[in-house]
């Protein structure tokens, strides 16, 4: 079971949890997704909740599903790139957006990356 941001869509969570999975190569192309009724008991969540999750990760061309079979992830290599580019991008500009609003020079800010890169698993 996972912990829901309120403040945040249940079903975007969802969705960056699968992103994540298959970031992290837990998921590869061509790995079958639970059903929606297997996630949504995993996850003690409504089965629309995850039928709406596959149905707007197929939209973003991440995931197929094939009717009867189930939803697979997709095996474009350009496109799962592209996947991890864009989740990165995202998190870096929001990383950026809270050190410029504690006032951090670029300058500082390099430098505090490179003495706690290491220090971070």
């Amino acid at each position: 079971m996972t912990d829901f941001d309120e403040r945040i869509p249940i079903y975007l969570q969802i969705m960056d949890l699968i992103k994540k999975k298959i970031i992290k190569g837990e998921l590869k192309g061509g790995d079958k997704l639970p059903s929606v009724r297997e996630l949504a008991l995993e996850l003690k969540v409504n089965p629309n909740t995850v039928q709406r999750v596959y149905q707007e990760l197929e939209r973003e061309g991440i995931i197929e599903t094939v009717k009867g079979v189930g939803s697979f992830v997709i095996s474009n290599e350009k496109k799962l790139m592209k996947l991890k580019e864009n989740l990165a991008s995202e998190r870096i500009k929001a990383f950026i957006k809270e050190m410029k609003e504690i006032n951090l020079s670029k300058e500082d800010l390099n430098l505090l990356l490179a003495k706690y890169w290491e220090e971070v698993n």
